[in-house]
């Protein structure tokens, strides 16, 4: 059975990580509610960075629910992924999405992005 934890070599950690997925991402996968950055990274697994601000998530309670959400999908989905660096945006309207509902898009946006990081085109990956 493969290992499905979630420790501190899958986060993004620091500043220097994060700038360097915003400034030249591989590929976007967007929905009405998140944005989904990645980014070749070098290592054997991917990684993931969590940014949900105050501006669209007002409640802490709610900011923590959706990492949380994000966190557990990615935990699912870590062995089907490339080795990427990914940046995880939530969008207006993100905390009022139900926990299933978020879920769903998810699984939705990680298998975009596998098929399109697959492909390797970089233009079939910014949408």
């Amino acid at each position: 059975m493969s290992d499905l934890s979630f420790g501190r070599n899958q986060k993004l950690l620091h500043s220097g990580e994060f700038k360097r997925v915003f400034d030249q991402p591989d590929c976007k996968v967007g929905t009405p509610v998140f944005l989904l950055l990645a980014r070749s990274n070098g290592l054997t697994h991917p990684r993931i960075g969590l940014v949900v601000g105050k501006k669209n998530a007002r409640l802490a309670v709610s900011r923590n629910r959706i990492k949380r959400q994000v966190r557990e999908s990615f935990r699912l989905w870590q062995h089907r992924l490339p080795s990427v660096d990914i940046i995880f945006l939530a969008r207006r309207g993100a905390d009022q999405l139900p926990c299933p509902e978020l879920r769903q898009q998810l699984e939705k946006a990680w298998s975009r992005m596998v098929k399109r990081l697959a492909a390797g085109d970089k233009v079939a990956c910014a949408g």
